[in-house]
C-alpha cells in the first residue's frame, strides 16, 4: 500500500494536459505539495502547487532539481514527446529527440531521484507508458514506449531493495493536446489520473487504464502479426495492417 496523504509529489510534464490532472487528483488525495514541471513557467493559483521549469533532456538540470526537492517521495514521469512519421523515414536527430525525451528524461529523473526517495523511505515512481508500447507501426513514439517499458520494468527490480515502489502505467489515445487533430474515442485525463491513483494507492505494479491497453498486451502472446493496428470510425482496430496510417 502506497500513501499519497501527506506526500509531497514531482510530476513531470505537470503543467498542461495528463500531467495537470495528476497534479489535481494527488492534491484530491491527501498530497502536501505537488511540483509540476514543464518547458515553460505555469502560473498556478495554489500554494500546494510549485511550478518548476525542466527540460528532462538536461543533465544539470535534473540532477539541479534533485537536490532542491529533495523531500519528494513520489515521482511521476508523465513528461513526453510525439513523432507522427514512419520510422524508416524519420530524420535519426527526430528519433534521437523523441528517445531523449520518452526514454532518456524519465531515466535521468530516476537515477536523479532514487537517492531522494531512499532518503524519504522510499516512496513510489510511476512511469506513463502507452499502449503503443506493445503496438507494430507506431513508430519513434511507439518504439520510445517500448523502451520506456523495458526500463521501469529493470527499475523495478533495482529499486525494490530500498523500498521505492515503482509502478508502469499503459493507456490508449487520451484527450490531451498531443491528440487533439486525432479523430478517435479518447481517455479522461481526469479518469485515467484517479484509475492511476487507485492502483497506486493498492501496491499494484502495472495498470492498464483502457480496453485498448489490454487487448495489445493479451496479443503481445501472439504472432507479431497480430500487433498491427488501424484507426476504423473512430475505433482502435487491433489486428489490422494500415501501412499509411502514421498516426502516433
Amino acid at each position: 500500500m502506497i500513501s499519497i496523504e501527506g506526500a509531497t509529489v514531482l510530476v513531470t510534464g505537470g503543467t498542461r494536459g495528463l500531467g495537470a490532472a495528476f497534479v489535481t487528483e494527488f492534491l484530491h488525495c491527501g498530497a502536501a505539495k505537488v511540483y509540476a514541471t514543464g518547458r515553460t513557467p505555469a502560473p498556478v493559483g495554489d500554494p500546494r502547487i510549485e511550478s518548476v521549469v525542466l527540460d528532462v533532456r538536461d543533465d544539470d538540470a535534473v540532477a539541479k532539481l534533485a537536490r532542491y526537492a529533495h523531500d519528494v517521495s513520489i515521482v511521476v514521469n508523465n513528461a513526453g514527446m510525439a513523432a507522427r512519421g514512419p520510422i524508416v523515414a524519420e530524420p535519426i536527430a527526430t528519433v534521437q529527440a523523441v528517445f531523449d525525451t520518452n526514454v532518456f528524461g524519465p531515466l535521468r529523473v530516476a537515477q536523479n531521484f532514487a537517492p531522494v526517495l531512499a532518503a524519504n523511505g522510499g516512496g513510489a515512481m510511476v512511469n506513463i507508458h502507452s499502449a503503443l508500447s506493445w503496438a507494430a507501426g507506431a513508430g519513434a513514439y511507439g518504439a520510445s514506449k517500448a523502451a520506456l517499458w523495458s526500463v521501469t520494468n529493470a527499475l523495478r527490480v533495482e529499486l525494490a531493495g530500498q523500498g521505492t515502489h515503482v509502478l508502469g502505467v499503459h493507456l490508449g489515445y487520451t484527450d490531451t493536446e498531443m491528440t487533439s487533430r486525432l479523430k478517435v474515442a479518447k481517455n479522461d485525463p481526469a479518469q485515467v489520473a484517479r484509475d492511476v491513483l487507485t492502483a497506486l494507492r493498492a501496491g499494484k505494479t502495472e495498470v492498464l487504464v483502457d480496453d485498448v491497453s489490454a487487448r495489445f498486451k493479451a496479443a503481445l502472446s501472439g504472432p507479431v502479426e497480430g500487433l498491427s493496428w488501424t484507426i476504423r470510425d473512430g475505433e482502435v482496430i487491433i489486428g489490422a495492417s494500415a501501412p499509411d496510417r502514421h498516426d502516433t
